[in-house]
């Protein structure tokens, strides 16, 4: 690829002081935080930075409190690692940190939002129902028939296809929906974009400081990029980058935009399907992308030459005054 990034900002690991690698946690994500946690605590410690392992919030205010720590590396999956609560902590303590702030957080973590801001600069995304909790089902049914199926519903505040549905018969909603609401958060009824042709399928493309990277077309053993397939079976084709020349320059403007329109900071990881006609449509942005040997960030990021340990590194800057939004 012809695209590259600019050297990183810094040389010598004392300029970030001591870090908390925050990961873990509670949610649904745990396992996953933990194995892309101990991967960029591997990394940085490889690149010189002090650099600690922090399991969960509560561990990280003590720690904060005791004056452990000058800033934060958040790869902390979901829940309150995204929703802005933690950002909204440690904008209180003054104490830096990668990612997104309070509000690009609150707003990529919940699906149903994102879409709503997305939608309304134009950016495509895939028509959607917002589905209360207290929805019953004649609303849900009416929703699938308001969209046509096939559908896909799921938890508007999870990831990594946590309670995730694809629902091509109508009798298979109710089942759907109750998986998705085994979760918090309302529920999201979305129009399931079906790849065909060339170039169609599940994408993501990462963005770094503002400036994406380089697209991965992500082709699955199975019928599906489950969870499975995210993190467990080795079958995975990744292709990267996903696109030719054209398609990749609109990738990346598409998921630029969609990264400025959240208000998002830092870091962050844009997922997109591609349908049979050649058209990208939207699905979220991830403020604290998986770090883990299966994960895409990594992936995005070394098609442009960047491998594992300068991407943790330059996340890292990102914490940094003066960093890009």
């Amino acid at each position: 690829m012809s695209r590259s990034l600019p050297p990183p900002r810094f040389d010598a690991p004392s300029v970030f002081g001591r870090v908390a690698v925050l990961m873990g946690g509670t949610t649904s994500e745990r396992e996953v935080s933990l194995d892309s946690g101990r991967n960029v605590l591997e990394a940085l410690r490889a690149r010189g930075v002090d650099a600690n392992g922090v399991d969960g919030i509560p561990n990280l205010v003590r720690e904060l409190q005791d004056r452990h720590f000058d800033r934060v590396f958040n790869i902390l999956h979901g829940g309150d690692g995204e929703s802005g609560v933690l950002q909204g902590l440690l904008e209180s303590l003054r104490v830096p940190y990668t990612g997104s702030g309070v509000l690009g957080s609150a707003l990529a973590l919940d699906k149903v939002r994102a879409k709503q801001v997305w939608s309304a600069i134009g950016l495509p995304t895939p028509r959607y129902v917002r589905i209360p909790k207290e929805a019953g089902a004649e609303a849900v049914h009416a929703a699938a028939r308001e969209l046509g199926l096939p559908v896909i519903v799921k938890p508007s505040l999870e990831g990594s296809s946590v309670g995730v549905s694809r629902v091509f018969d109508e009798a298979d909603l109710d089942a759907a929906v109750e998986l998705a609401a085994r979760y918090p958060g309302e529920l999201l009824m979305e129009q399931l974009i079906e790849p065909g042709g060339a170039t169609g399928g599940e994408y993501t493309i990462g963005v770094l400081d503002g400036r994406a990277l380089a697209s991965i077309r992500i082709v699955p053993a199975g019928e599906y990029y489950d969870y499975h397939a995210k993190y467990v079976a080795d079958d995975t084709q990744y292709l990267c980058p996903g696109l030719d020349e054209a398609g990749e320059a609109e990738a990346r403007d598409q998921a630029e935009r969609a990264f400025a329109a959240l208000g998002l900071r830092g870091w962050a990881r844009v997922d997109f399907m591609r349908d049979r006609d050649g058209r990208n449509w939207l699905l979220e942005a991830n403020t604290a992308p998986g770090m883990t040997s299966h994960s895409l960030m990594p992936k995005s990021a070394a098609a442009l030459g960047v491998p594992f340990e300068e991407l943790c590194w330059r996340i890292l800057e990102t914490s940094m005054p003066g960093a890009a939004g």
